[in-house]
């Protein structure tokens, strides 16, 4: 109670403290509310409590919170980091000797670390460091211009000892004033503090230098002090030097001693092999200098240039004339580079300041991130290493550039912080992960639904590859933990899929044995594969080694499927009696399917299904004059009148009439007169059928079935539901399907078969298999190659029948028209031509209306084309559009008349009795078009 009740309390001081967060509408004033309160700098305590609470309710509001939180963990981190890289510049800084390049690394492997260096105290130590390279810098350089000035100074000395003695008895004071200041200053620049960071070299060059200088200076003065004691005592020696010897000596009367030509000693012979080697080298060398100069190279050239001054030095006595006089233009166009270099490199460190001070200056929207900043940095830096390789240092532009490039440097700074804060956020993400993979190794050992648990495991290791980036050492440590995490998860999995295999081989096996018996059992490569197809679905594999498996358990029961089918194949590859008649029958309806004439396509079909019930073929037509053969034109068409109208019912789309239908289940005798309109309707337009049906003789009635038998079923005389007769056994749906589908033979179709034992059942059936073949029914079974051209040749002629019925379709609606316009019962078609959707009460209507002179009223007229569009739904034109709507509401209110359905007939004999014109011709086309077709 006490726990339960605090919690309300606790949330009342929260929102209290908050200034009311927790009881804001709405979540932008409770955004608001937080953002206020934050400004007050809560303590972190604070914080974390309120973003416990709220987290739960608004997690907008709660990112605020959260934010700040992160924001204060990265400055406590950032602190720490700060204390750790003070204490080491301040180590650096107590050296007595300190080395540029680690105050420099100071620099790059702090911002690295992500330690803050643009906030106190590590800005202060920045400073400084940067003041104490300086100061070593310049002192390096101080050393550098007072080494020459010291050189300088003895070749001061050198020139005033070519001149008159008492020109240098005029500035010898000043000369005493010279040294004495250089030798102060070199006091100076060793008494530096930072004279202990430079470099070894640089004391020993200077006292050196000092060395040099103080025996010069001191020889100079001795010199002078003779001379000046040889002008006042001409008892005095001479001084050492030449030139004041010689003027002491004219002042005293005498005469300059000329110095000795040295003898010229004879030119010694020369090995002209080693003259030969010497000019090799010396050409080799030349060579090199010459393609360095032209190339540009003012470092490389400088190498070569002194490559060849120390060939010249080893063979130069042996070097002719002409070559002599290449070597030194060479040497001087190489000079005149190395100088044209050193003011290109001024011009390249110019652009690399300028490209560096250009880095915070670009225009708005084409700032450079973090990394590209870095990138470029770095580039630009090592361009002025180049630059600095290739001439004299420039300090000046060098200070700028660095400025530029440390201003440039917060950009990056900021970047590897916010890159730092990532890496531990996606450190601490894949840490928990780590954590949860344990905890959901440990609940699912036992796992059952192997699927579940591989699809689990694949789910981990995307969300392990999608956690983020961390740096290498980091990721090598954690992914060293998730391998050991995921593999202890996986080890179920792993076992199952290896106890899994280990079936499967089992089953390959199995496999292997079932395909190589002499007989093969299909029952058990059924419950074989059954066994495969579960331990599939069971334990999944990869995909790869899944397939190699299935392939091999595949291979054996497909190998004796094979040898299976090719042992059959070879033992029908022998065409028995029946596929030849089934062939000769095919190859004979295709003939007639290419005349294009309905009667032979009918007689072929007759002959092909006759063929495909096992009947033996008839026998060859004797000659004419023999009195027992039965007709020789049209024979086929009168053996099967009821066949061949069910069959031209079908081609058509359309069933046969009923009065059609009629003479269907039972034969129609030699003369009657629904035979012969089969062949060619009597009154048709074609003479040339009606010759034919006339001259072929009366053919021999078949024999009669036997009677059907007699099923009571309940009656109902309403009109329209009295049910139709039904069709005789013939063939249904399209032309190749097989007769199994019927109920059997001579029966209705719906109706059951006969069971065993009940009145029409088959003498000997049976429910297992022992019903004697049926081959009064589909006849017995065809080979391949007798089936598939069977099923051709059916499928063509069901096509070309019904190309023709549509032909024939099309003329006699024609024809009505025609008929129409000409006022012309003659020329109207036949019903047989009609089809069966015209009835001949209907036809005779029509036949008296275009027989007699125009009599209806053109309203009448109007209203039964409309009627005919209505039954034919067909659509009205515009014009008649809303006379159509009057009469659709006219029909309404008449329920008990009869629909347009029902009387199109009668309306199509209103519009004929009218007089004709285009536009109703064409729209009676468009209504008849489709109603003959129902």
């Amino acid at each position: 109670m006490t726990s339960t009740s605090s919690k309300p309390h606790d949330l009342q001081s929260l929102d209290t403290l908050t200034g009311g967060a927790f009881t804001a509408p709405t979540s932008g004033e409770r955004a608001q509310r937080i953002r206020d309160w934050l400004a007050a700098n809560p303590t972190p305590e604070q914080m974390q409590d309120v973003f416990k609470e709220l987290s739960g309710r608004d997690k907008g509001a709660a990112r605020l919170l959260r934010e700040k939180l992160d924001e204060l963990k990265r400055a406590k981190s950032q602190e720490a980091i700060a204390v750790e890289w003070a204490h080491k510049a301040e180590a650096l800084l107590a050296q007595p000797k300190l080395n540029i390049a680690d105050a420099l690394a100071w620099q790059r492997d702090a911002a690295k670390a992500g330690a803050p260096l643009s906030r106190e105290p590590l800005a202060g130590f920045k400073a400084r460091l940067a003041e104490r390279v300086k100061g070593i810098e310049d002192l390096q350089h101080r050393a550098q211009v007072h080494r020459e000035a010291a050189v300088l100074l003895a070749q001061r000395f050198e020139v005033l000892s070519t001149k008159s003695w008492r020109d240098a008895q005029g500035v010898e004071e000043a000369l005493r004033a010279d040294v004495a200041h250089w030798q102060q200053q070199a006091a100076e620049i060793v008494a530096d503090p930072n004279w202990s960071s430079l470099d070894a070299r640089f004391a020993p060059q200077l006292e050196s230098s000092k060395a040099q200088l103080l025996v010069v200076s001191d020889a100079f003065h001795g010199a002078l002090t003779l001379a000046v004691a040889a002008a006042a005592d001409a008892a005095a020696p001479l001084p050492p030097v030449p030139v004041w010897a010689d003027e002491l000596r004219v002042a005293r009367g005498g005469t300059p001693e000329a110095a000795p030509a040295p003898a010229k000693p004879p030119a010694p012979k020369v090995d002209p092999e080693k003259r030969a080697a010497a000019q090799d080298a010396v050409q080799a060398a030349l060579a090199k200098l010459e393609q360095e100069t032209t190339e540009g190279h003012g470092k490389a050239s400088a190498g070569a240039a002194a490559a060849l001054r120390a060939v010249l030095k080893d063979h130069g006595k042996l070097v002719e004339p002409p070559l002599e006089a290449r070597v030194h233009a060479a040497l001087v166009a190489a000079g005149e580079l190395e100088g044209w270099q050193r003011w290109s490199a001024d011009k390249v460190r110019e652009d690399l300041v300028a490209k560096a001070e250009g880095l915070l200056k670009r225009p708005e929207g084409q700032a450079l991130g973090g990394r590209k900043m870095q990138e470029t940095l770095r580039a630009l830096r090592e361009q002025w290493k180049q630059a600095d390789q290739g001439g004299v240092p420039n300090h000046a532009l060098w200070k700028r550039f660095d400025e530029a490039c440390n201003e440039a440097h917060k950009v990056v700074e900021a970047w590897l912080e916010k890159v730092r804060a990532d890496a531990a956020e996606h450190r601490a993400l894949r840490t928990a992960l780590i954590e949860e993979v344990k905890a959901w190794a440990a609940e699912h050992a036992d796992a059952s639904d192997l699927k579940a648990h591989n699809r689990a495991l694949h789910q981990f290791a995307d969300r392990w590859r999608d956690a983020g980036h961390v740096g290498e050492k980091v990721f090598a440590e954690l992914q060293a933990q998730w391998n050991e995490a995921f593999g202890a998860a996986r080890a179920p999995f792993e076992s199952a899929q290896k106890a899994s295999v280990e079936r499967r081989q089992a089953m390959i096996a199995e496999a292997a044995e079932l395909g190589a018996a002499p007989m093969l059992r299909i029952d058990a490569v059924k419950a074989l594969q059954q066994r495969w197809q579960h331990e599939a679905q069971s334990v999944p594999l990869e995909r790869r080694h899944e397939q190699k498996l299935w392939d091999a358990f595949r291979a054996p029961i497909d190998e004796a499927f094979n040898r299976k089918t090719a042992e059959r194949e070879k033992a029908s590859a022998a065409m028995s009696e029946h596929d030849r008649h089934v062939l000769n029958a095919s190859k004979a309806l295709e003939a007639a399917n290419s005349t294009g004439d309905a009667q032979k396509i009918r007689a072929a079909v007759a002959q092909l299904e006759a063929a495909l019930r096992g009947e033996a073929p008839p026998p060859a037509a004797a000659p004419a004059s023999a009195p027992s053969d039965g007709p020789a034109v049209g024979a086929t068409e009168v053996v099967a009148p009821g066949q061949a109208a069910a069959e031209f019912g079908e081609s058509a789309g359309q069933a046969p009439a009923p009065e059609d239908a009629e003479a269907l289940p039972t034969a129609a005798p030699a003369d009657a007169p629904a035979a012969q309109d089969l062949v060619a309707p009597a009154d048709g337009a074609d003479p040339s059928a009606r010759s034919d049906a006339e001259a072929a003789p009366a053919p021999v009635a078949p024999p009669k079935p036997a009677p059907k038998p007699v099923i009571a079923v309940r009656g109902d005389d309403r009109p329209g539901n009295k049910k139709a007769e039904a069709m005789p056994a013939g063939r249904g749906g399209k032309f190749g399907d097989r007769r199994d589908a019927r109920g059997g033979p001579g029966g209705r179709t719906g109706d059951r078969p006969a069971r065993p034992g009940e009145r029409g059942a088959p003498a000997g059936g049976g429910r297992f298999g022992d019903r004697p073949p049926r081959f009064e029914d589909r006849g017995p079974r065809l080979g391949d190659a007798a089936f598939r051209a069977q099923r051709e040749a059916l499928e063509r002629a069901d096509f070309a029948l019904r190309k023709l019925a549509s032909q024939a379709h099309g003329e006699a609606l024609t024809q009505v028209l025609g008929a129409w316009e000409k006022r012309d019962a003659a020329q109207l078609p036949s019903v047989q031509e009609l089809g069966r959707a015209v009835t001949p009460a209907v036809r005779s209507s029509w036949s008296q209306a275009i027989g007699a002179a125009p009599s209806a009223q053109a309203a009448d007229a109007a209203e039964a084309l409309l009627r005919l569009e209505m039954a034919a739904e067909v659509p009205t034109p515009a014009e008649q559009l809303d006379a159509r709507r009057a009469l659709q509401l006219k029909l309404l209110t008449r329920r008990g008349d009869p629909t347009p359905e029902q009387t199109w007939g009668q309306d199509a004999g209103k519009v004929l009795a009218a007089s004709h014109d285009a536009a109703s011709a064409r729209r009676l086309q468009n209504a008849l078009k489709a109603l003959l077709r129902k």
